[in-house]
């Protein structure tokens, strides 16, 4: 099997949704009102994203998308990244592209000249930082496997999936094809489970991909036992661990729990002053691990900076790091 590090010139590319985010701040009755479900994540069409828009307060326009604000995580800590997502030829899509390459990625898609518009989330943050999120994913769902670049992919140490993602058949099919390109060059997959509404929708093909297709598994811990129909995260844990060559569990203020094949870790959560917003603690999370992971680090190590980044996101608006994660990681801890 080809070394999954050495021989690599990409630390990580992700295949994920191209989003641009509206995030505003809100009540917990404007919440209501709307008959959202605070915390969660629920995909709109277009009409009920005109609508929503029009009703929110000010908002503030950042690219987004899990997967790729994950590897513009990686990319703040000086790691070597790529994107693989769809945009429309619109306002939208400009402004996506250009946040992702001026981070520092290869995002090598042209941007479709019909179908939906560029996707886009709208993030309301409660005032105890809790989002609740709302996503017309327009251009992005329409991922097609035609658009998965294949010497992207061998190009890189791990290729990191975006459960989100997994809705569409075609870009299903993309997701697939991505996985089985990845391992065929000897490399590694990862997978997030990104949301517990999502790995309802698909538990079955979720569980049939971490036994046979994913060799890191992201989830925070609601997501792991939704995963494995448990209540109890010691039980999901055991079954992940019987599959999986690595599972990273997130567990909020706990901190989060690493389990390889011949240690588990438990990693503590690093404090930040206030939580002001967070969208893209998950994200950031898996940045830090897959940046250590990459590097050869142990894996209380790539913990502690999944951990760190986590910390400077939730500490800020928006889903994408504002200090540069690879100063932070150099400087001594506190």
């Amino acid at each position: 099997m080809t070394d999954p590090v050495s021989s690599t010139s990409l630390d990580v590319v992700a295949v994920g949704h191209a989003l641009v985010d509206v995030l505003s701040a809100t009540s917990d009755e404007f919440i209501d009102a709307q008959g959202l479900a605070k915390g969660g994540m629920a995909l709109i069409d277009a009409a009920r994203a005109t609508d929503l828009y029009a009703q929110m307060g000010p908002g503030t326009e950042v690219s987004g998308g899990s997967a790729a604000n994950t590897v513009v995580g990686v990319a703040s800590f000086g790691g070597r990244g790529a994107f693989i997502g769809r945009v429309r030829d619109d306002e939208l899509g400009r402004v996506f592209a250009h946040d992702i390459r001026a981070a520092g990625l290869r995002f090598e898609n042209a941007p479709a000249a019909d179908g939906a518009p560029t996707g886009r989330c709208l993030i309301l943050v409660s005032p105890d930082a809790e989002r609740t999120m709302n996503t017309f994913l327009g251009a992005a769902a329409q991922l097609h496997p035609d658009d998965v670049s294949p010497d992207l992919v061998r190009a890189a140490a791990v290729t990191y999936l975006e459960g989100y993602l997994f809705d569409e058949p075609d870009a299903m099919a993309a997701f697939r094809f991505a996985a089985q390109t990845a391992h065929d060059a000897g490399r590694r997959v990862a997978l997030s489970l990104s949301d517990t509404f999502c790995v309802e929708r698909h538990r079955r093909e979720f569980v049939a991909l971490v036994e046979h297709d994913v060799d890191i598994l992201f989830a925070n811990d609601a997501e792991a036992c939704a995963l494995f129909e448990t209540s109890a995260l010691a039980d999901a844990l055991e079954l992940v661990a019987r599959h999986c060559d690595i599972a990273a569990v997130t567990k909020a203020a706990a901190g989060s729990v690493v389990v390889g094949r011949e240690e588990t870790v438990e990693v503590p959560a690093v404090p930040v002053d206030r939580v002001v917003d967070t969208t893209g603690a998950g994200d950031l999370f898996a940045a830090g691990f897959l940046v250590g992971l990459t590097r050869g680090e142990g894996l209380r190590r790539c913990g502690e900076l999944g951990a760190l980044a986590a910390a400077e996101v939730i500490s800020h608006y928006g889903a994408r790091p504002e200090r540069r994660l690879a100063d932070l990681a150099a400087s001594p801890p506190r």
